[in-house]
């Protein structure tokens, strides 16, 4: 990837001129090593995300973590315990190079995502404890543990939010859901005033709204029915779904509730645009990124979605530019028989389930490699 040093490059501009943040969606020990990590600080990154399969692609992809791998081993910790060790060491390295965009920001940026076990995303009680033990290991401002947005997840994040511990809810796939979501922030942070909280300005959420898995699924089914109006709508799902989530958000985060929160320093829940690098090749590998720009949220975007963007892509409010053609896009979808809401549990289960495959694939593959020291 190309690392921008154009003072006036677009991803500073995203910032500066439109609002949004733009997070990186990748994390590889030897940018922390190399200092390659400041550099995209310096460009404008304002935030990062990590997932299980990011870490997979990391540890399995190079020999930087082996010396940590096998002294860890050679100490008699067990391998899963390993693997929380190579990972929470990279999440201290980005969070110490992130750390001057959250003072500098007052709190609200310079956040890096670290995800509990995908494989507790059913069990609520099991995914707050592993939260909760996340938070006090890496003990750090700028830290936002990942929850997933399932309906055994949200009494998590209210949980965690009452605590007073930032949290990035992942893996929405509808408008409905996303709802849930919002309700389970603002009532945890009523339980933390309850708890005699006065000043909520430390705690910090962003909602994770997964975009190009949308697409993915809603045009095999669009291609499924063949008629002329429905191709005509492939690509488009996505977009239209985040734009009237973005409509959403707006309408949650104003009036009287929330007025009381925001009186006592509380910040928004920034809608976060996930998964924003295009599968279809055919589709612009800046779709995700040039629909939905605006005030008061952020896009995590990997490497060449980012290289992309820095490359080609437009800089202008466009989330809420069409908010009646998006609601006209997806009333067409549903009228041609596509359920969204079934369409968004299917990619739930897919998501956790990709989750789950990468952590347990890794960890098998640290197994072998620890058998083989033996």
């Amino acid at each position: 990837m190309t690392i921008p040093t154009n003072s006036n490059s677009r991803l500073l501009a995203l910032h500066n001129e439109q609002g949004q943040s733009p997070w990186l969606d990748n994390l590889r020990r030897g940018w922390i090593t190399t200092g390659e990590l400041d550099q995209w600080v310096a460009s404008g990154i304002r935030g990062l995300t990590s997932n299980p399969a990011i870490f997979q692609k990391a540890i399995e992809g190079s020999a930087d973590y082996d010396e940590q791998f096998v002294q860890l081993i050679s100490d008699g910790v067990a391998v899963d315990m390993a693997y929380w060790d190579l990972v929470t060491s990279d999440i201290r390295g980005a969070l110490d190079a992130l750390l001057p965009v959250y003072e500098s920001s007052n709190g609200t940026d310079g956040f890096v995502s670290v995800e509990v076990d995908p494989a507790l995303a059913r069990a609520t009680d099991e995914t707050t404890e592993a939260a909760r033990a996340l938070h006090e290991r890496l003990d750090a401002p700028n830290l936002m543990v990942k929850i997933p947005g399932t309906l055994e997840g949200l009494p998590s994040v209210r949980a965690m939010i009452g605590e007073g511990r930032s949290i990035n809810v992942t893996l929405i796939f509808s408008v409905s859901r996303y709802s849930q979501v919002m309700e389970a922030y603002i009532a945890g942070l009523e339980d933390a005033v309850k708890a005699g909280r006065d000043d909520l300005s430390g705690i910090a959420s962003v909602a994770s709204f997964f975009i190009s898995r949308t697409d993915t699924e809603v045009d095999r089914r669009l291609e499924e029915i063949g008629t002329d109006a429905a191709l005509s709508l492939r690509g488009r799902t996505a977009v239209a779904q985040a734009q009237v989530a973005y409509l959403t958000f707006k309408t949650v985060f104003d009036g009287p509730r929330w007025q009381a929160l925001a009186d006592k320093g509380a910040q928004l829940q920034r809608p976060l645009w996930a998964s924003t690098s295009t599968k279809n090749p055919s589709y612009s590998g800046t779709l995700y990124v040039d629909e939905l720009i605006g005030p008061n949220t952020v896009n995590t975007m990997p490497d060449n979605t980012i290289d992309a963007f820095v490359e080609k892509g437009t800089v202008a409010r466009t989330v809420d530019a069409n908010p009646f053609e998006a609601q006209a896009v997806l009333d067409a979808v549903s009228a041609l028989g596509i359920d969204l809401d079934n369409v968004a549990a299917v990619l739930e289960e897919e998501g956790v389930a990709s989750f789950v495959k990468s952590f347990d694939e890794l960890i098998s593959s640290l197994s072998t490699k620890a058998a083989s020291l033996n």
